[in-house]
């Protein structure tokens, strides 16, 4: 996330690029609403959700939205009633199915999940357009984009400045949708109504703007648009803007929105093109060139919109030279919003992929020094309190919240593990897997893919495939056991024995290499074992070019000595 769902790779908590104003207090969200990612009522499974026209005025002023979300469907079977996600805290003026408006008493909307009864019982095969006009302060996010909704904030020159992260309590807080990673629609048209003279910036194309009676509509136009990816920027922005020449023979338009200092804006523009073509050259074509690679500067820290993602980083630099939440939100239109996660359990396959471009990232600039700094800072983060993976539906705070599930693991475990798998079966194979991952085919190039959904269980089948080989084993340990494997070393005069212990007590045929004196063996532990002689007065590491992620004392002491350093609550 980046909730960033940031911050896989070196974000700390930083203050927003401008104190916003005091917003009145969050009206409370239902449990549903709050947590994204339900099971889909049987009705959102009948239903292929091919457009979504929404047209939203927002009043910076009173911290107030009206909505006119015009919904089309498909149906995959016989219907009686639609179902979407809405916040009851956003009350319904009405509700039409196909141009007829229906009475008040055929929709309910208790907890957030708002059903409505339909005239007549539609066939299969039909198609039916729902329309929703409703209004209402939308929930306010505390601190965005940890905790989701808008960001009503002033700009340096006292303009409104205003911006949506919704990833963690879903796209419910704005306008009716299915909430779930597999809700997204084929089609969404965005119609954002501003103040004169704010400009609106939404995902994909811009198809024009009208100005009337001191307000501006502009429409954006988006395909196959993650469901919590559907953003809101509004604000005095100014525009820096270009073409990428991609490696695929495609021009992808580059645009970035900025509040203030165009001297910073135009300097982290620069960057977008050798970030581009890294990302393309380790994984494939950016997957939205037909539209734009966009930017848009926030008041808070940043989000992987699609195709207009949220930067709110201060222009900060890593020591590596370059702006990293940048480069992990720009990651994840490859992971998050071309490829989906089916559910949240899945949500590794965003954060360990995009994460992990960091260090590639790092290693393109400043070579293998940087790529093990950049993974040395990820893996003194790893806490291992629960396994990556559940292996059941979960929402998308029971993967977030450390407390309930993996958090901040997903990013630093999942990116480790990432550096396993390419040591263990090469940097083709790794590639490989990505680009069946990401596109759905090993060959992909602009214009014969579209965004797709996917699995653990399907990119470990595309492991296997890609290696050759059987690794079960290795996703057994590493995803789906909370602690990692444990490598035992004892020594009986010039014998080495190594043992891997691992959780769940299955197999775990991890080579390993061992440097005894000067040169370097490699044990192929099929068994879980292994021994090696050392040459007398010999000194030996275990592991000496750091390819396995494994339990590391020296971290968990380091670990404990900084959770006594923090300060006590009172």
């Amino acid at each position: 996330m980046q909730k960033s769902f940031l911050l896989g790779v070196s974000l700390a908590l930083g203050t927003a690029a401008c104190t916003p104003s005091a917003p009145p207090a969050p009206p409370p969200l239902t449990d549903y609403t709050k947590n994204s990612g339900a099971t889909r009522a049987p009705e959102q499974l009948a239903v292929v959700f091919e457009h979504a026209d929404l047209s939203i005025r927002v009043d910076p002023v009173r911290h107030w939205i009206e909505g006119d979300a015009k919904l089309t469907f498909q149906l995959t079977s016989p219907l009686r009633r639609v179902v979407l996600d809405l916040d009851r805290n956003l009350p319904i003026d009405r509700i039409e199915v196909d141009g007829t408006s229906l009475p008040s008493r055929a929709w309910r909307n208790p907890d957030g999940r708002l059903q409505i009864d339909l005239p007549h019982e539609l066939a299969k095969g039909a198609r039916t357009t729902v329309r929703v006009v409703y209004h209402g302060s939308p929930h306010t996010a505390v601190r965005a984009p940890w905790d989701g909704g808008f960001v009503w904030s002033k700009a340096p020159d006292g303009q409104p400045w205003v911006a949506t992260a919704v990833e963690g309590e879903g796209c419910d807080l704005f306008w009716p949708c299915i909430d779930h990673p597999m809700g997204r629609p084929g089609l969404v048209d965005e119609h954002i109504t501003v103040p004169s003279p704010l400009v609106a910036v939404g995902n994909g194309v811009a198809k024009g703007m009208d100005e009337k009676d001191g307000q501006r509509t502009y429409h954006w136009q988006a395909r196959d648009v993650s469901t919590y990816g559907v953003a809101l920027n509004i604000g005095p922005y100014r525009e820096v803007s270009g073409t990428y020449a991609s490696r695929f023979g495609n021009v992808v338009p580059t645009h970035y929105w900025y509040v203030d200092d165009e001297t910073q804006a135009r300097a982290l523009f620069a960057e977008f093109p050798r970030m581009l073509d890294l990302l393309e050259e380790a994984v494939g074509p950016y997957p939205f060139g037909a539209e734009k690679m966009g930017v848009a500067e926030t008041p808070f820290k940043g989000m992987e919109h699609q195709t207009i993602n949220a930067y709110g980083n201060l222009y900060a630099k890593t020591p590596y030279g370059y702006d990293d939440l940048l480069q992990h939100e720009l990651a994840h239109e490859w992971f998050g919003n071309q490829v989906t996660n089916a559910n949240w359990d899945d949500m590794w396959l965003h954060e360990s992929f995009a994460t992990y471009m960091q260090p590639l990232y790092a290693e393109s600039i400043g070579g293998r020094q940087a790529y093990f700094a950049s993974l040395m800072q990820l893996r003194s983060r790893i806490a291992n309190r629960h396994p990556i993976v559940s292996g059941k539906p979960q929402r998308e705070e029971d993967v977030y919240d450390e407390d309930r599930g993996p958090g901040q693991d997903i990013y630093d475990k999942g990116a480790l593990m990432l550096h396993t798998l390419r040591g263990l079966i090469g940097d083709d194979a790794l590639r490989r897997s990505m680009r069946l991952l990401v596109y759905g085919t090993e060959h992909p190039v602009p214009g014969n893919f579209s965004p797709r959904y996917g699995t653990t269980a399907e990119y470990i089948d595309i492991v296997n495939t890609v290696s050759g080989r059987d690794m079960n084993w290795f996703f057994d340990v590493y995803l789906k056991q909370a602690a990692l494997p444990d490598l035992t070393v004892t020594r009986d005069g010039q014998q080495l024995h190594l043992a891997w212990v691992v959780p769940g007590k299955g197999p775990f045929p991890m080579p390993v290499d061992v440097r005894a004196g000067d040169r370097v063996v490699t044990l192929p532990m099929t068994t879980g074992t292994g021994d090696v002689t050392l040459p007398e007065g010999a000194s030996f590491t275990i592991d000496p070019d750091s390819k396995i992620l494994r339990r590391d004392t020296g971290i968990e002491a380091f670990r404990a000595y900084m959770e006594k350093r923090k300060p006590r609550k009172t």
